[in-house]
């Protein structure tokens, strides 16, 4: 029988998620540090690949300011202990002083680990 969308083995990786997505809003750099692998590493979509500690350092000097983050479509693939995540967002961000609604696809990596579902790394491009 096929996994079921809603059941419950989905729901933790959908928690993971938008604690990582609320705590970017809230401009919590010590949430994220705490919710994201150490090895984590965002994928802008100019391509450039960036270290965890490297984007929280530009967040708390207020480079990445994430307003708000609006999901438009979710799709996830879970098997075992991974999970790939999609998310088509509504971003309402300042990047470098430049305040824009952007259209970004979100492609996160996740591991289970201690029973918690981590961020690996996340791709942004554009929809």
């Amino acid at each position: 029988m096929p996994p079921n969308p809603t059941g419950t083995g989905r729901e933790p990786v959908f928690q993971a998620h938008h604690a990582y997505l609320n705590a970017m809003v809230e401009g919590d750099t010590q949430a994220l540090d705490e919710l994201l692998d150490d090895g984590f590493t965002l994928t802008h979509m100019t391509g450039y690949v960036q270290p965890k500690a490297a984007w929280l350092a530009e967040m708390r000097a207020g480079q990445f300011v994430y307003h708000s983050i609006d999901e438009v479509d979710t799709t996830l693939c879970l098997d075992g202990g991974t999970a790939h995540l999609t998310v088509r967002t509504m971003t309402d961000a300042t990047v470098y002083e430049s305040r824009a609604d952007w259209r970004l696809l979100l492609t996160t990596d996740y591991a289970r680990r201690g029973g918690a579902w981590i961020p690996l790394r996340t791709v942004a491009t554009t929809w």
